[in-house]
């Protein structure tokens, strides 16, 4: 498996439940597809760089897990699909941090 790392900027607007929620299946989502989770970090609210769908702040998870090459595409294509998901990308991760 390799190492990975997800960045993926949440709805600002949603509430406690179900930003929790957003974030137990974006998990579910790495554990299912036999990948296993490293690290959440939850960098919380922070100003968007530039507007994004009339947006001026994001809610800022970073994922760290490790997955075969072959459930990013339908991690990214979930993610991608997700109404609670404003942005997000998915990265190789150097093993040796």
């Amino acid at each position: 498996m390799k190492a990975y790392e997800a960045l993926i900027i949440l709805d600002p607007a949603l509430s406690e439940d179900d930003r929790g929620a957003a974030i137990k299946r974006i998990t579910d989502l790495v554990t299912d597809n036999g990948g296993s989770l490293d690290n959440i970090d939850e960098w919380g609210k922070r100003k968007l760089a530039y507007e994004i769908n009339k947006q001026t702040e994001g809610d800022y998870i970073l994922v760290e897990f490790h997955a075969q090459p072959a459930a990013i595409d339908e991690i990214d294509r979930v993610l991608s699909i997700a109404d609670q998901v404003v942005r997000f990308i998915t990265v190789n991760r150097d093993e040796k941090r």
